[in-house]
């Protein structure tokens, strides 16, 4: 596949994404926020074209949106951003880019379960370590019954295992998701999803 046959992919699969709203995790993280900290910097792996980077823009947040791929990132400035506001894109997998210490909201919508475990894991680590007290992680983690388990460079975890994961944090959220659907490119799927709030201790 060539380069252009790949951007050009990519954009076909974010038109079809593009007016879907921001993900609830998201929405309950920056809720349980309020008006958005002085040092409202939120780092968002995995952000796609920015459905929910545009959201955090518009509560005044300022935003590092990383995804790995480019047509991601040409279609997130190509957006109406907000006036005045503050994203940095970087182009990079999620498990590569460094995480300021610090970092009040780490948001990874749909995209860590696409690291291969060890990668995940030491993800989550790094995740763990830049929050501050109170700093929050919003996002989804794949159950075993997942259809795509399995699938090599992916990670499941089950319910003792995700919640084993947020020990030392306040689990806000923790809704688990099981149906048959479709995934955004049209392909019959059975979700097994962990939706996740939790603010570190």
């Amino acid at each position: 596949m060539t380069e252009s046959s790949r951007s050009a992919g990519w954009a076909a699969y974010y038109q079809q994404l593009r007016d879907r709203p921001p993900r609830k995790t998201l929405l309950a993280a920056l809720d349980a926020f309020g008006d958005a900290p002085p040092d409202a910097l939120v780092m968002d792996l995995g952000c796609g074209d920015g459905r929910d980077v545009i959201e955090e823009l518009r509560r005044g947040w300022k935003v590092i949106a990383v995804d790995a791929e480019p047509e991601a990132l040409r279609q997130l400035q190509a957006r109406n951003l907000p006036e005045g506001c503050d994203v940095t894109p970087v182009n990079a997998r999620l498990e590569e880019v460094p995480i300021p210490l610090g970092v009040r909201l780490v948001n990874s919508s749909f995209a860590m379960p696409l690291c291969e475990p060890k990668a995940f894991h030491r993800t989550w680590e790094r995740i763990r370590e830049a929050l501050p007290p109170g700093g929050r992680f919003s996002g989804q983690w794949y159950g075993p019954r997942d259809s795509w388990a399995g699938r090599p460079g992916m990670t499941f975890v089950s319910r003792e295992e995700a919640l084993g994961l947020l020990q030392g944090f306040e689990v806000e959220m923790f809704g688990e998701e099981e149906a048959d659907g479709v995934t955004p490119r049209g392909n019959a799927k059975h979700w097994h999803i962990f939706h996740i709030v939790a603010k570190k201790l």
